[in-house]
């Protein structure tokens, strides 16, 4: 009778034991670390400040290239950045570090009497020098880069190479030019050879590039008469403008629009023409760029290099594919790894 109890409760005691091993453990709970998040700077009215200036007509496209230039520069020095329409001495506070204005001029030179320790930066304002903590964009006086660019997008982009310039009568440096937009399109096809496919109106084969220079005594009248020649007569088909105000008036752009040529220039008209190609002028957003860290240490009184861009460009004359070339040419010429071939 005992030893059936004892049995009994033997193989009560080994059934309960299977049936544990049966069965999964309980999870165990394991404390984990929770990452603590980065702290974020918070700008303060402490946290120095630069501000851009800039009008309200300006072009809209224009305008948002400088704001976001100068917004993602200001981020990227830890200050804070503000947009103005306009600025005046009241608008002068402790942690104004860096002005960057544009055309009209708000009044720089008293403004940076006012604020010494201020820096500012004009951007094309006329009248104003570098000095103390003004600095501006130098001039640039290449005339032979932008040509040597033009000759050689004209021979890219014109039926048989038939590229051309207008330019100043009896000017040195217009000359300089010349040579350099006749380098730059043996640059791109060599030889060019085009001569005897096409013929002037007494019958000569005409080879190019070809160059009309206008007499500086020429009324504006005449300028559609010297357009017809070079496009109707030269058969040029892209034409370089050379930077004058003898020559480079709205009267002659209205003209070369209406005989179907292909215009590159280096100031952009308004409106612009038909045949627009795009424009070689100084690139203000690198400018910017590069006069930053000058203006963040402090360093004032510099004439700040202002490199050369291309711009509105009309992409159904030149393609993106064609822009990188052009651009890489451009960028090559600037850093002298490209010569234009000719002494300025």
């Amino acid at each position: 009778m005992h030893v059936n109890r004892a049995l009994s409760l033997v193989i009560t005691v080994i059934l309960i034991s299977a049936c544990n091993l049966g069965r999964p453990a309980e999870p165990t709970a394991i404390p984990t670390a929770t990452a603590a998040s980065a702290p974020t700077a918070v700008p303060t009215p402490s946290t120095p400040l630069a501000v851009l200036i800039v009008p309200t007509e300006m072009d809209k496209t224009l305008s948002d290239a400088y704001q976001t230039t100068v917004y993602h520069l200001a981020q990227g020095s830890s200050l804070r950045f503000q947009v103005r329409n306009a600025f005046t001495k009241s608008d002068l506070d402790p942690s104004l570090k860096i002005v960057i204005a544009l055309p009209p001029d708000p009044g720089i030179a008293a403004l940076a009497a006012a604020a010494p320790t201020v820096q500012f930066l004009a951007i094309n304002i006329p009248g104003i020098t570098a000095r103390n903590n003004v600095s501006t964009l130098a001039t640039n006086s290449r005339v032979d880069i932008p040509a040597f660019v033009a000759g050689y997008t004209a021979a890219m982009i014109s039926d048989d190479y038939r590229a051309g310039m207008i330019m100043p009568k009896d000017d040195p440096t217009a000359q300089v030019a010349a040579g350099a937009f006749a380098n730059g399109m043996a640059y791109y096809c060599g030889l060019c050879t085009s001569f005897r496919l096409y013929s002037d109106q007494s019958g000569a084969g005409l080879s190019f590039p070809q160059f009309v220079q206008i007499p500086a005594s020429d009324a504006p009248t005449r300028l559609g008469g010297w357009v017809n020649f070079l496009v109707s007569s030269q058969k040029v088909d892209a034409v370089y403008i050379y930077p004058d105000p003898k020559v480079g008036g709205q009267q002659l752009y209205d003209a070369l629009g209406q005989t179907g040529a292909q215009i590159i220039s280096l100031t952009v008209p308004k409106p612009k023409p038909a045949g627009w190609v795009m424009a070689i002028r100084p690139d203000e957003v690198k400018a910017i760029q590069s006069a930053w860290p000058t203006l963040l240490a402090g360093q004032g009184g510099q004439a700040v290099p202002s490199p050369l861009g291309l711009a509105e460009i009309d992409p159904s004359f030149l393609s993106p594919g064609r822009e990188r070339l052009v651009q890489q040419v451009l960028d090559d010429l600037q850093s002298g790894r490209l010569s234009t071939g000719v002494s300025q």
